[in-house]
């Protein structure tokens, strides 16, 4: 029993590594997105595109034009004079907003009364323009907060300033605010989530459309020998992309592995049972690679989307949320950034452990029975 599983073992292990597109399929596409998230894909906005009209220059607009320049979020490229110029730099793409000091924002300010700021933004870059709009705030919060203070000063209260409330803040497991940090275990999460997937699933239909499925069925080797034989090598292919691309991460883009290893490889084997069974299911219901890799790509797409890989789950609607329940993806990607950044252990990960451990076993299940009867 366990020779006939052993030389079908070997037998698939040779032949994907013998086929030069397997191969390149093993390495290049998990480096290739290991780069594009670790250097490009940055939720970092910082020196955003910015034009001042100035209407008064005053000391005032002066001086908050300056807090807005030397600030690390805006870069003042442009003083349009009119609004036509304003509109221009948009649509061009050259900024992506613009602040309008009125003229009378000093006298308002002497006065005591509120003065107004306008802010345009380029709605096309909506992310952008809502973090652009907290740090405007910000900056404007404390310029009004500094104005206040000189106000109370000049009247007397020399001592304002050393009361009232100050916001002292603390940033656990990601200080620096890095989406590399959050990105790459991501990226490990996708990797063993797609390499099982793809070559499970071509591997086993290209043996039906070539025709040696039915070779192999007629030798006194069982079903279920068959099917593990067929996707141990997969399975194994799977954990050693999990583990090269953990070991750039941490020693490359120096993402830091401050829980325990162990836990995080028990994690990866529970989800690689997931990727098998959905692997071998694809296998049962398309009989060319071409529909395998069509039906990979239409299962995958969602999964990403309702994982929480880039989409934060608590924004989605209610009853899309309780569909990622049945999301493998979902579950291990809690697993891999807990272990990798909060150094969480089986304690705190057994909630998600279990739900892998039952869904990849339903999977598992599932796709075993179809593909016994289509082999029958």
């Amino acid at each position: 029993m366990f020779n006939r599983v052993r030389y079908l073992f070997v037998k698939e292990l040779t032949q994907v590594l013998r086929d030069k597109r397997m191969r390149m399929t093993l390495i290049i596409p998990p480096l290739f997105q290991l780069i594009i998230f670790g250097y490009a894909a940055n939720l970092d906005v910082k020196q955003i595109r910015t034009a001042v009209r100035d209407l008064e220059q005053s000391v005032e607009s002066r001086d908050l034009i300056a807090r807005l320049g030397s600030s690390k979020y805006f870069e003042i490229v442009a003083f349009p004079q009119t609004p036509e110029q304003i509109e221009s730099l948009i649509k061009k793409g050259d900024i992506v907003l613009s602040i309008e000091i009125p003229s009378d924002f000093s006298r308002k300010l002497k006065k005591g009364d509120t003065a107004t700021v306008q802010i345009i933004f380029d709605g096309t870059e909506s992310n952008t323009v809502m973090i652009a709009l907290g740090y405007a705030n910000q900056i404007l919060s404390e310029f009004s907060t500094f104005i206040l203070l000189k106000r109370l000063n000049r009247a007397g209260m020399m001592d304002f300033e050393e009361a009232g409330v100050e916001l002292r803040h603390r940033i656990w497991f990601n200080p620096n605010f890095e989406s590399r940090l959050f990105y790459i275990p991501g990226v490990i999460a996708s990797i063993a989530f797609l390499i099982p997937i793809i070559l499970t699933a071509q591997a086993i239909v290209r043996e039906r459309e070539i025709g040696t499925l039915e070779q192999i069925m007629v030798t006194p080797i069982r079903s279920w020998e068959l099917m593990v034989g067929k996707t141990l090598p997969f399975a194994m292919i799977g954990l050693l992309d999990v583990v090269m691309i953990a070991l750039i991460g941490v020693f490359w883009f120096e993402v830091p592995l401050r829980g325990n290893p162990f836990v995080l490889l028990l994690g990866a084997v529970l989800f690689l049972m997931s990727s098998i069974g959905v692997g071998l299911f694809i296998s049962t219901i398309s009989t060319t690679q071409q529909q395998s890799q069509i039906s990979t790509f239409f299962f995958s797409m969602p999964a990403f989307t309702l994982s929480g890989f880039a989409f934060p789950i608590e924004n989605m609607p209610q009853w899309i949320q309780y569909i990622t329940y049945a999301n493998p993806l979902r579950y291990f990607l809690v697993i891999i950034r807990g272990v990798f950044l909060k150094a969480n252990g089986l304690d705190i990960l057994w909630p998600q452990m279990a739900a892998l451990a039952v869904l990849g076993g339903f999977m598992i299940l599932l796709s075993s029975l179809r593909f016994q009867k289509r082999l029958k």
